[in-house]
Order: structure tokens, then C-alpha cells, then sequence
């Protein structure tokens, strides 16, 4: 997800985070000169759903204003197919059995 906190912001003419944070303070969101840095400059990894609806309340806007999807992002961490050979139906696992002692881990 693509986070648009300045963007939001900047459409309503807050230009800069201490005002936003003054804002939030004043709607009951106080929030730390860092974590308010991270949430103006930077991409948060996670935000509390109670602080995302003051922040929406205090911008007039809605989430997805804040948040945009990003599928080829989503799409780039799926894991390589591997080629391992498909089931067949009706057909019975192989199994295999070890004889002997198996040593112990390293």
C-alpha cells in the first residue's frame, strides 16, 4: 500500500506536519515529533485503525484518500513457482522408508 498522508494533507493546505499535529492534538490524537515524522515523511508499517479514523476526520477525507493499493508490489513478493511435479488423481504418495538411525540435527 502506497501511503498519501502529504498528499491528503497538502489538498486541504496543510503544508507542514506541525500543523497537522497540532490538529490531531486538538481532535484527541497525540502523537510523538518521531512517529509524526514517519507518518508525514516516510511509509509506516502498520497505523492504528482509531488513529487512521481521526486522521480522516481531522483531513475530511476517506482511507483510500491515505491509502493506495500497490498489486505489482503484491505481485513481486509471491514466491517463484517451483516445477515440483503436480498430484494426479487416484494415484497414492510415495513413501519412503528409512532404515537405520537418522543422526541427530547439527
Amino acid at each position: 500500500m502506497k501511503w498519501n498522508l502529504r498528499l491528503a494533507a497538502a489538498q486541504r493546505d496543510i503544508w507542514k506536519s506541525s500543523q497537522l499535529q497540532s490538529m490531531l492534538a486538538d481532535a484527541g490524537l497525540t502523537i510523538s515529533a518521531g512517529k509524526m515524522s514517519n507518518l508525514w515523511s516516510g511509509q509506516p508499517v502498520t497505523i492504528r485503525l482509531d488513529d487512521l479514523d481521526i486522521i480522516c476526520e481531522v483531513l475530511g477525507c476517506q482511507p483510500n484518500d491515505l491509502l493506495a493499493p500497490e498489486p505489482e508490489k503484491a505481485r513481486a513478493r509471491r514466491p517463484a513457482s517451483t516445477s515440483a511435479p503436480a498430484a494426479v488423481a487416484g494415484e497414492h504418495p510415495r513413501i519412503e522408508r528409512r532404515v537405520g538411525r537418522m543422526e541427530p540435527p547439527l
